[in-house]
């Protein structure tokens, strides 16, 4: 398998507002740079948005280091996502937050053999400061790295922001143990 490098990072200018997402793929020597839009997001779909695209980036299975200053995105994909997929993604009566960014990362990760790592955003990590300003000026500019201009590389389902999963059945929960130990859970 293959080892590479994904260092991510997203951006939105006001909570929701125009958006920009951006990452770095390194495999050697080699360095590429993607970065995209949204014109009307939220912060957390950004960085969500861009391991996505690294990941959609990658043509076979390989060995990803992903390398993100959001803790939402780690804990989501490393701690939190068990939870929501044991309730059809569901968290208590409502659907996860960004469901439908989460069923993309879930299946991608689910190809490759992935690392998290936490880096402090806007601190001494060249290619998370990089990231950092490829986003910013994806979400002032409202442009991307496509020759086309398109804001992001094809998803595997584009379910899109509004997306409700089938509502489970009540009994699916009842075996469960109380919520009350996902309280760091902003899904």
């Amino acid at each position: 398998m293959k080892q590479l490098s994904l260092i991510t990072d997203g951006s939105c200018l006001g909570n929701p507002g125009p958006g920009g997402w951006a990452c770095i793929l390194r495999f050697g020597e080699v360095k590429r740079e993607l970065f995209g839009y949204a014109p009307h997001t939220t912060n957390n779909r950004m960085e969500m948005m861009a391991p996505i695209q690294g990941l959609l980036a990658l043509k076979e299975p390989c060995e990803v280091e992903i390398t993100t200053d959001s803790e939402y995105v780690r804990q989501g994909i490393t701690v939190w996502i068990i939870r929501w997929k044991r309730r059809y993604w569901w968290k208590k009566n409502v659907p996860v937050r960004n469901v439908d960014l989460w069923i993309e990362l879930d299946e991608l990760v689910a190809l490759h053999k992935t690392n998290w790592i936490w880096t402090k955003g806007h601190a001494d990590h060249i290619d998370n400061n990089r990231c950092d300003w490829l986003a910013q000026n994806a979400a002032r500019t409202q442009t991307s790295s496509w020759a086309d201009g398109r804001p992001h590389g094809s998803l595997l389902h584009a379910l899109g922001p509004n997306y409700v999963p089938p509502r489970p059945q009540g009994s699916l929960f009842e075996d469960l143990e109380p919520a009350d130990d996902d309280e760091d859970d902003p899904g």
